[in-house]
């Protein structure tokens, strides 16, 4: 039976990472994939937003952590991820909205995060095409970003590989090993693994894994979609986020990517759950009365496709983080709520001072924060 450091179940937007920042950390990881090929899950879904300005402190603490990686890759590894530091803008056409956003202005910056408020003339200066009438301001924090999330997966897979780490498709997962209450290690569908440490980082596919431990994780697979454009002239540089609820939606957010495409999406209100990831005839009729009341240019542009992919999602909108309760060597790294591309190099930044029992001070935070066994009370203002 082959023997690793670590295996990971899942090769997304948590998988990858971890599996770069264990191999580079002296680790000798093993990833697994029930799928073809990495990042087929949730990951190839995410439109691209990376960013640290949050209304949870622990998500912003992760995000600035995550952010250096994105916007350090080029220089520092040479791949060409598409990364863009335009920033992220929230706007606030509603006096609500205006006085959440200043509350939470104080926090983040407290943390660290380079955020200001834009009064409506500064903001038009930066977002000049944004709807003028009843527009009160926004935030604006130039350090978020967006990039190709297709590239950033091809491209930390092909680092964790030059570090030493392994990967294996079409392997689904089907037996935790278990031996006096810890992990010994995995049964494929192909063969047994030997390992100390199984990390859960299967995304919508978390709860199950969990449950061959005995245990119950509270994530559900929430249903959204997304779109893109033709490519057109330069002239929308931040990612621009509308927290205006409408009717079948609670907000709406889109970018320009460099080579030109606006890539667009909107949070479904009600929720929409289940495992069906056929675009639907509703999304683009609602999305599209969203963004022309936003930014009234985007009336001229076509749509090229649109498609639909799975937030794993926690009843209080933040990811579950921590050691299983159950069975020890089991770490739970799942239900990141449509935001594991955003929060995965500081997640597995994390889970490498886990393995180590090496903790930062601002990593029991964290812990406590995210841990799975939690009791669930309230929402992210910006989710």
């Amino acid at each position: 039976m082959e023997a690793y450091d670590a295996i990971i179940v899942g090769a997304g937007s948590i998988g990858l990472p971890t599996s770069l920042a264990l191999a580079e950390a002296g680790m000798r990881p093993l990833v697994l994939d029930a799928r073809a090929s990495l990042g087929q899950g949730a990951h190839k879904a995410a439109i691209g937003g990376v960013r640290a300005t949050h209304g949870d402190p622990v998500k912003v603490r992760v995000g600035l952590d995550s952010l250096a990686t994105f916007a350090n890759w080029r220089e520092e590894r040479g791949d060409d991820i598409e990364w863009v530091s335009g920033g992220y803008v929230f706007v606030a056409y509603r006096e609500r909205e205006r006085q959440a956003f200043e509350r939470l202005l104080r926090e983040q910056r407290r943390l660290g995060l380079d955020i200001d408020w834009l009064d409506a003339p500064a903001l038009l200066e930066r977002v000049p095409d944004l709807e003028r009438e009843g527009l009160l301001g926004g935030t604006f924090s130039p350090g978020d970003g967006h990039c190709s999330t297709l590239l950033v997966g091809q491209a930390m897979a092909a680092a964790a590989r030059r570090a030493g780490a392994e990967f294996r498709f079409g392997e689904p997962v089907r037996e935790l090993l278990i031996e006096r209450g810890r992990v010994r290690g995995v049964r494929s569908e192909r063969a047994p693994y030997e390992t100390p440490l199984v990390i859960n980082a299967a995304g919508a596919g978390g709860p199950a894994l969990a449950e061959m431990a005995g245990e119950s994780l509270e994530v559900a697979s929430e249903l959204h979609e997304a779109g893109i454009t033709e490519p057109v002239a330069p002239f929308l540089e931040p990612l621009v986020v509308d927290v205006r609820p409408s009717e079948g939606s609670a907000n709406v957010y889109c970018y320009q990517a460099r080579t030109g495409q606006v890539i667009f999406c909107l949070t479904p209100e009600p929720p929409i759950y289940g495992e069906d990831l056929a675009e639907t005839s509703e999304f683009l009729p609602l999305v599209a009365a969203r963004l022309v009341r936003l930014i009234p240019r985007l009336a001229h542009v076509r749509v090229r496709r649109t498609w639909r992919g799975v937030y794993p999602m926690t009843p209080d909108g933040s990811p579950l983080l921590g050691w299983s309760g159950q069975v020890e060597g089991l770490l739970h790294a799942t239900g990141m709520c449509g935001q594991g591309l955003m929060l995965g190099p500081g997640v597995a930044a994390l889970i490498v001072r886990m393995a180590r029992g090496e903790l930062d001070p601002d990593d029991h935070d964290t812990l406590r924060a995210w841990a799975p066994a939690r009791k669930f009370v309230g929402e992210e203002v910006l989710r």
